[in-house]
Parts: C-alpha cells; structure tokens; sequence
C-alpha cells in the first residue's frame, strides 16, 4: 500500500492549483494536476446502475451512455427490507465501476417521501428515516467494499422538483432532525460514505450548498463527516461562501470562473487558505483512496442480471390474492397490457441506464406456460383505443386467467417535474374495468415509481406491485405470478386512497420561493396513524404464499436508564407449505404522554428465510435514539421518563405482540420559572410541586365560590383552569401584590436550583 502525505501534496500547490481542484474539468471528471502528477478520475450517475458517459455527455440523460445493468430502483429494492441484499447489490455495482474506471457513483438517494407527487420517488426509499436510513447504509457498505466512493444525496430536504434549484423549505428543527436529516445521520455515521452532495434548494432561507450549520455544524462536527461535499450539477449559488461552508467540489466545470473567484477571495482576505487547503485535501484522499486501489475488475453483465432479477423477486411486494395466486402453469392465461411486451422497469432523468438487455414478462412467461397476449392500451397519449381494448376483452374472456400489466408511464413520472395527481392513465383503468367485467379472475401487475388510486382494487383478485424493477423486471414478474419465488417485499410507503388524504397535500409543492412543511414530524404512517385514517395499504404491508406466525417476544429488562441498550427477541416459524422470507418490524410506542408523538415508529427489523415448519429466534436491539424525540428546547435529542411499547407488528396498522418499558432519563431539561409559567408546570415538576399546592387551594376556593356558582363550575374545570393559569394570575385570584409574585417566582427558581 502505498503510503501518501496529501497534506504535504497542498503545500506543493499553487493557489491557482489548489483552486482548480475544487470543480469539475468537465461533466464528469476532477481536474488533474500534471505537474504534481495528480489524476483526474470520473464521477458517474447511479445508484441502481452505472450510467457512465463520455467526456461530452449531458447531466439528464439525452445522450447515451454505455451498456450496462439496470438494477431495480431504491422504490423497489426499500420494499426488500433486506440490508444483505442491498450490500450484494451495492457490491455488484462497484464491481462495475471498478471495470469503467470511476471511482465514485452518485447515490444512493435518501430524500423521504413527503408527498407522493414527488417527480424523483421513484429514486428514493422511503417515507421512513430508520428504513431509508438502514438500506442506504448497506448499500453504501456494498459499493465501497469495492473501493469505489458514494455519494448520498441529496442533503437535504429536497423533496420536490417543482423549483428544486431555489426553493425554500421552510421546517421546524424537530421535524428536519427527526426526519429529513434521520434519514442520512445512520449512513453517513456508519457507512461513511466518501462524499456527500448537497440538494438544490434553500432550507429555511439558506442554500443547502452554503449552510455552514449544514455542512460544517452537522455534518462534520457532530456526525464527524470526513469525506468531501460535492454540488449537485449546478447547485452552487455562491462559490465562496460555498467553500467557506464546507463545499468542497463544485460540479460540473465552472468554466475556470469560479476557481478564479476562490483564488480573488483568498488574496483579498476574504477565504483563508488553510480553509481551501483542507477541502483540497479532501478531495485528494478520495481521490487516492479510489486510485490506490484501483483494480482489474471484469464487468460482467450476465451475472449481474440475475442478481437484478433476484433482487426484484425479493423486493416486489404482494398486495392482494384472493386464493389465486401463484398461477400454475397448465392455466390458460392472458397476459394484456403493453407492459408486459415492453415494461416501465426505471425512472427517467439522470439516473436512465441504457440497458444491456430487457426481460420483458411475456417473453419469460411463453417459455413456461401457454400465454395469449393482447396490447390493451397504448402509453403516447392517455386515450381509449376502442381497438385494442376490444381485443384485450376477447383475449381475457377466452381465458382462465387474465393478467394485466399496467402503471405509470415517464409521461407521468420523472426527475425534472412532480406529478399533478395520483392516477393512473384513465385508458389504464378503463382497461381494467372492461377486462373485470367478462373475467373474474383478473390480477393487476403494476410498474410505478410512486403510490396509484386505485378504484378497482375491489374488482380484482390479485395485485402485485413490482414498482420499477430494473432490467429483470419482467423474469421476477413470472417467478413470482407462477410460484417459483415467493414474494416477501413489504410496502416503504403508504398507500392512501386518495391523494387529499395525504398529510403534506395543503402545502405542496409550495408557491415557487418556499414550502411550508407544517405537517411537521407526522409524514406517511405517522400521521395516517395518529389521525386514524384507513389507507388503501399501509406502511410495512406485504403478502405471502406461505404463513408465519410471532411469538415468545421477550425484553432482557423491563426498566432501564435511556443510556442503556435493550435487547429483544421474538420467534417467528412458517406456519405454511412454502419456504419464504418473514419480515419483523419492530415499532416503538411512546406511551408517556410527555409530547405529541406518532402511535408507533419503526425502530428495527429483520428478514429472515424460513422453510415450511422452521422456526427461528430473531434477535434485535433498541438504544437511546430508539424511543427519542428531538426536543427544540435543548436542542438535542430527549427520551421521557415513562412507559414505552414495544411492538412486533405486521405492518403500521396492526400489532401483534407488545411488551412495555419503564424508561428513566438522564437529561434534566433546564426550567426557569417566570411569571406566566403555569401551575401546571409548577406541579409536574417534583421540586416545585409541594411549594405550590397551598397557593393552588386558596385559588380553587375563590374560582369554586358559592351557591349558584357551584353549580356552574365544576371541581373538573377547576383543575383545568388552574393547569393552565400562570403565576402572575394568583394576583388577581389569592389577593397578593405584584411584588410577592415576583418573591414566589425567585423562591421557586431557588429551589430549582437546590
């Protein structure tokens, strides 16, 4: 191994060198240093594929790219929840970029799905932070075992395209930290990624790539960040406050303007040097770490492609079956729909693979079994051809079976737009109605970046959501339809059943200069939870061909201090006559009523592979950020006293085990009392309590009075009046001046003190 001094590299410098590194040569390349002997090495688009280009190529995906494997997509592989599966596939990917020569793919992307009009869903995991959270790690951990960089992005709260390059979004600092920066802070911890690139839009009026509480107080500071930042393509607003922040690689090329630009401020005295020497470094020890491990890897797309279909097998998750499924192979079936002929399998933009080869299902299905095919529908325009659906209605009714291949086309979904609802094309369901009507045993495939209405759901007997499922898409289809795979993906998202139901619909995508997001903390499950409202599928969702059944869950303790670790386990057993792969969610229920919190959260899971009658101990554990909440007030995170639950469930909406545990804190939140602190408070807290409870009698007489009064008020509205009544009220109530208010509030704080 080579041993490299790159801080002795920067000394060597110049300032226009050291300047020069930080942007792009071009589209995809650092700039080299000849006379150091630096190297330029290439960046290229991902994360579920390489799409490398050539030295002219486009940032959206105009041009082609090179040949290669098209992977199912992170809205597909989340539903795995499968972190061994995610690393293999991870691994794959940096196998291939080893082989092309680049040394860093761009993802995976962890933006939660706050609305699911998102354009760039497809691309993300999910509603989740622990779920997008634990994926992204492993497949970040699968990339750079090859010794190839990542870069997750896009950090942060980029969840829209409408006006992604300027738009602010505007949030609370509980709901950023809980959510939208959750999501990264396990990846990044962990997995270390070596670079991070940053999002578009402001967030709370400054831009992500010149924050320096982002990139500099989070990020490195308190997540201990130390690999390099990187710019979305054209992200940069200002270059040197961006390098002041903690930008350190502008792309694309900024033309040399910009690298003049760090060179004028660092003469002037407006950047100090050292500051542009460390994120020089930085870039040198990713760029070193790819090129001293530079290896004679073989891209092999053959083998890749199974794992693609594996991957898809596992991840595709089954929403219906109403004892129709898995099909056998002497049923006579019609395949309709011209997905199954040519499917949707990714999403389009800047993470398009041009595909080596496509399986598409009814190819894969003629080789197994006695297929018609009718094409149904047409995807140019979203208009009724009387012709083709006529002929989908004859092949359906001629059938035993029909099977319809349906969903989204990149009319209706891409990078670069959100979507304006949340139906499918209205041919596409007129389609399915037509076809229900002469088959009643009628199952629905879908292929979709992002949630669909669906308002025949009733009508058919089986749906399955194979989302977009990469280049194999079409072989996993049929595995699964016919019983060769089980499925075992769970939804990492809701599904509601109405766009309006979803929580963030009254401020999206915002007016153009901000977004409000004012659900705060209740984004998916959280708030359909809390609110109580019926879903069409909930969160952690998924179907079988086989059964399971939880039981024996057990805690190694009933109460312990929020520093302390807690471990679980549960035993889940094939109660079926399928070998399959369970999925344990473990939810928490903060049940000390300290603050308004979700029913449930995820906190852990596990897949697990059983055969028929096998039984396994699934073992899991929970820490302090387990049951924590991010409290503004301390401006970190906080774990009540209390009780909490923990749950074994079968998704969001239905538990089927629960255990409890006492929690005590270790963190004394800091109180002042001041004259409109309440009574309330006063008595919730143990030192002030005993002090107020003579006061709160006296008041409760005055407020109670006599007679008629009685009658009106009730010893219940006393309570409540005098929870809520702050100290300065006593004055009016006690008959005491304003001066032994204030001698009340100064012994109170005395004894706080004590």
């Amino acid at each position: 191994m080579i041993k490299r001094d790159n801080k002795a590299l920067v000394k060597e410098m110049t300032l226009e060198e050291k300047a020069s590194l930080c942007s792009g040569a071009d589209f995809w390349h650092t700039k080299a240093v000849e006379r150091l002997q630096i190297p330029a090495v290439m960046v290229s688009d991902g994360p579920h594929g390489l799409r490398k280009q050539d030295d002219k190529g486009d940032h959206l995906g105009i041009n082609d790219s090179i040949k290669a494997v098209c992977f199912p997509t992170a809205c597909a592989t989340a539903c795995s929840f499968d972190r061994e599966l995610l690393t293999e596939m991870g691994a794959a990917i940096g196998e291939e970029c080893q082989a092309e020569d680049v040394s860093v793919i761009l993802g995976p992307a962890v933006n939660i799905k706050r609305s699911p009009l998102c354009g760039r869903n497809f691309e993300y995991f999910s509603e989740d932070p622990y779920l997008a959270g634990q994926i992204a790690k492993a497949h970040i951990q699968g990339v750079q075992s090859r010794h190839v960089g990542t870069s997750i992005k896009h950090f942060a709260a980029n969840n829209q395209e409408y006006r992604r390059m300027s738009c602010s979004s505007e949030i609370s600092q509980q709901a950023l930290r809980e959510i939208y920066l959750a999501a990264f802070e396990t990846p990044v911890k962990e997995a270390k990624p070596k670079t991070v690139m940053c999002s578009y839009n402001q967030i709370n009026g400054v831009f992500a790539s010149e924050d320096p509480w982002l990139l500099d107080e989070v990020l490195r500071k308190e997540w201990g960040y130390e690999g390099y930042v990187m710019s979305d393509w054209g992200a940069v607003n200002d270059r040197v406050n961006g390098i002041k922040a903690g930008l350190e690689l502008e792309m694309p090329s900024s033309g040399g303007q910009n690298d003049e630009k760090i060179v004028q401020a660092v003469k002037d005295g407006v950047l100090k040097e050292e500051v542009l020497d460390e994120a020089v470094c930085r870039i040198l020890n990713v760029i070193y770490d790819y090129v001293d491990h530079k290896e004679d890897a073989v891209f092999d797309m053959e083998r890749d492609h199974k794992l693609s279909a594996k991957v898809e097998e596992e991840s595709a998750v089954l929403l219906k079956n109403d004892e129709i499924l898995p099909l056998k192979k002497e049923t006579k079936a019609a395949f309709i729909g011209l997905f199954a002929k040519k499917p949707r399998f990714q999403g389009g933009g800047s993470s398009h693979i041009n595909s080596f080869k496509i399986a598409d299902a009814l190819s894969e299905g003629e080789k197994i079994a006695s297929i018609t095919y009718a094409q149904g529908y047409d995807i140019k325009e979203d208009v009724v051809d009387e012709k083709l659906e006529a002929e989908a209605v004859e092949a359906a009714k001629a059938a035993e079976v029909a099977v319809l291949f349906v969903g989204l086309p990149d009319l209706f979904e891409s990078e670069g737009y959100d979507r304006s609802h949340m139906r499918m094309p209205q041919c596409q369901n007129h389609l399915i109605e037509a076809v229900c009507k002469v088959q009643p045993n009628t199952i629905v495939v879908l292929h979709n970046g992002s949630p669909v209405e669906m308002p025949w759901a009733g009508d058919v007997k089986g749906i399955l959501e194979m989302y977009l499922g990469g280049q194999a898409v079409g072989e996993a289809a049929v595995n699964l339809l016919y019983g060769k795979a089980n499925p075992s993906g769970h939804l990492a998202e809701t599904i509601p059943f109405h766009l309006e139901d979803n929580p963030s619909y009254l401020n999206f995508p915002g007016d153009g200069k901000t977004v409000k997001y004012q659900e705060g903390i209740f984004v998916g499950y959280r708030y359909y939870g809390k609110k109580n409202m019926p879903v069409r599928y909930p969160f952690g969702y998924g179907l079988s061909y086989t059964t399971y059944a939880y039981s024996n869950l057990k805690l190694d303790k009933t109460r312990m201090k929020d520093t302390d670790t807690l471990t679980v386990t549960v035993d889940v057993e094939n109660t079926g006559a399928m070998a399959g792969k369970a999925v344990v969610q473990l939810y928490v229920s903060d049940q000390t009523g300290y603050s308004n919190r979700p029913v449930r959260e995820l906190k852990n899971f596990e897949k697990v592979a059983l055969q028929p009658g096998e039984k396994k101990t699934v073992t899991m554990t929970l820490n302090k950020r387990s049951f924590a909440g991010y409290l503004e007030e301390i401006s970190d995170w906080y774990v009540p006293s209390g009780s909490f639950a923990v749950q074994i469930a079968a998704h969001a909406n239905e538990v089927l085990l629960e255990e409890k545990i006492v929690l005590e804190s270790t963190t004394e939140i800091p109180f002042t009392v001041h004259r409109n602190t309440t009574i309330g408070e006063l008595l919730r807290n143990p030192k002030t309590a005993p002090a107020v409870k003579e006061q709160m009698q006296k008041t409760m007489e005055v407020i109670g009075g006599e007679g008629a009064s009685n009658e009106a008020i009730t010893e219940e509205m006393n309570l409540q009046m005098m929870d809520s009544m702050p100290l300065r009220a006593m004055r009016s109530f006690n008959g005491i001046t304003n001066e032994q208010v204030d001698e009340m509030v100064a012994g109170l704080n005395q004894m706080l003190q004590s």
